[in-house]
């Protein structure tokens, strides 16, 4: 109880200094949650202090490099949803606003504490992953939560690119899986302007990285339901998802269309590879009018926020090794500069899942 009250008071006063409230105000509000406290163990942030509390956490979030626009995070409070059915439907409300026909809203839907809410998905929105005797058809990363939804029931198309369904469970009741309606989810297909034969790859990706996974804190509170968003940095589609050995593997089949050099590394077959997909990545994107920015982009507005919590008089949290970008890293501020891994709360944590 003594750590809740002292979590509790320096978030509080964090949040009311930040927002400008007036000390009497602040004072008022520490004596209510110590009061809470100490006849219910626990206490209840006013919606004022979630969503404040909600974008701390993204700015305070150390491996995010798209934290300039914390301020901006459009928070759903949906603390008084409990029950999965209800749940899912509000997570259908969060794809649709979030993606906002391509013009991506950074967003987070917050459910209640006390219910133990648990979304079951990584992302809201993630590709299935089938193992057959040809090798694995789809994203290696979601085989084993593929298996968990086909034990609920459900049975994908079996293509490389099938949705997942939801997954929520509301403390010990049994899991409530759903598909998530076609008409919400909007996918770009990757193609290359400069290379017409990049359709014949027959890949896409959906437009919005909604991670539901991950629990929030705030002020000693913990909300383990409360999936969030901002958008896509182009190298976590190009350089990570379609790229890396263990997800799609795109790069020889790239350097293959390319007519690149693959019998040895010094042609750096892989490099060439791995821009002309990123090209593409970004190109699709922004044909199909979905919000993105490029790693060298995304890199410039850190530096902005950093510039912004100096005048602030924060100091700048950050993992070095997720702040810098899978792509030519050395091309930008961050790889030269040393960061704390420090942890500041609010913040997003990962959590152990929940199947």
């Amino acid at each position: 109880m003594q750590i809740l009250l002292e979590e509790a008071a320096a978030f509080i006063q964090a949040c009311y200094q930040e927002l400008g409230k007036s000390f009497q105000a602040l004072d008022m509000r520490l004596s209510e949650i110590k009061q809470e406290i100490q006849a219910t163990s626990t206490y209840t942030h006013t919606i004022e202090e979630i969503e404040h509390g909600a974008r701390m956490a993204w700015r305070n979030a150390n491996r995010c490099i798209g934290r300039l626009f914390w301020n901006g995070l459009h928070v759903q409070d949906a603390r008084h949803i409990t029950d999965p059915n209800q749940i899912i439907e509000q997570l259908f409300q969060h794809i649709e606003q979030a993606t906002n026909n391509g013009k991506v809203r950074p967003m987070i839907t917050i459910f209640s504490p006390a219910a133990n809410i648990r979304v079951w998905n990584h992302q809201l929105l993630r590709y299935a992953g089938y193992e057959t005797e040809n090798g694995v058809v789809g994203d290696p990363a979601s085989i084993r939560f593929t298996s968990v939804c086909r034990d609920l029931g459900w049975e994908g198309k079996g293509t490389a690119f099938d949705i997942l369904p939801l997954v929520v469970q509301a403390g010990a009741q049994k899991p409530v899986l759903k598909e998530i309606p076609a008409s919400i989810i909007k996918e770009v297909n990757i193609e290359h302007e400069a290379y017409p034969a990049f359709k014949e790859l027959d890949i896409r990706w959906y437009a919005v990285p909604i991670v539901s996974d991950m629990k929030l804190e705030i002020g000693g509170i913990t909300y383990n339901a409360a999936p969030f968003n901002g958008w896509y940095m182009g190298t976590e589609i190009g350089a990570r998802n379609l790229a890396d050995e263990d997800r799609y593997n795109m790069l020889p089949k790239v350097a293959e269309l390319l007519h690149l050099d693959q019998t040895r590394a010094s042609s750096l077959w892989k490099d060439r590879a791995l821009v002309e997909l990123n090209s593409a990545v970004l190109q699709s994107f922004q044909d199909a009018g979905v919000t993105i920015v490029d790693h060298h982009t995304a890199a410039k507005q850190f530096a902005h926020f950093e510039k912004q919590e100096q005048k602030a008089g924060r100091d700048v949290t950050g993992m070095w090794s997720w702040l810098i970008p899978p792509m030519s890293p050395a091309a930008t501020h961050i790889f030269h500069k040393p960061y704390s891994n420090s942890i500041v709360k609010p913040n997003y944590f990962y959590q152990d899942d929940a199947y």
